[in-house]
């Protein structure tokens, strides 16, 4: 049985374990078991450890999305009509289906969502919100964020590991 996150121990190495893969997902498990000072095996097994406790959900490719072709990044507030349990639900499950929404966090303040948005190009922005506005998603009002260069992109859970 795996023990609740809250009950699961780290100590300095599952933290090393946990920065390292959060950088390089790719990297080889005897080079991970060198740098945290583990033979392969017991580093081997406190991932496996990791990862069923749900500390690791998965690894990924970082993608050069300049190299794939034109692209537009946004980051959009949204503001609902109204603030209903149902309401949230129902925008919710609407974003889930979006495949060009990378992102999407309830956030509190001003706003009820951040959203990050992929498009090809601001046409295809606009068109994506344009039918978010038509739908029965409930927005009342969004801003727009293009990004003009990328300054800083890790992967959030280095803030915690480092």
């Amino acid at each position: 049985m795996v023990p609740p996150r809250s009950s699961l121990r780290l100590d300095d190495r599952d933290i090393a374990i946990l920065a390292i893969l959060s950088r390089e997902g790719r990297i080889a498990k005897t080079e991970l078991a060198a740098r945290v000072n583990l033979s392969p095996t017991p580093c081997w097994d406190r991932m496996k450890r990791l990862e069923q406790a749900g500390l690791i959900r998965g690894y990924r490719a970082q993608i050069d999305l300049a190299a794939l072709g034109p692209h537009v990044q946004v980051f959009v507030t949204i503001e609902l009509d109204s603030h209903r349990a149902e309401s949230f639900q129902i925008f919710e499950r609407v974003i889930a289906r979006m495949q060009a929404v990378t992102g999407c966090w309830a956030i509190g303040g001003g706003f009820d969502y951040l959203m990050q948005v992929v498009a090809t190009d601001v046409a295809a922005f606009q068109t994506l919100m344009d039918g978010l506005l038509e739908s029965r998603a409930g927005v009342r009002r969004y801003f727009s964020y293009i990004v003009t260069k990328p300054v800083k992109d890790l992967p959030p859970a280095t803030a915690l590991l480092d």
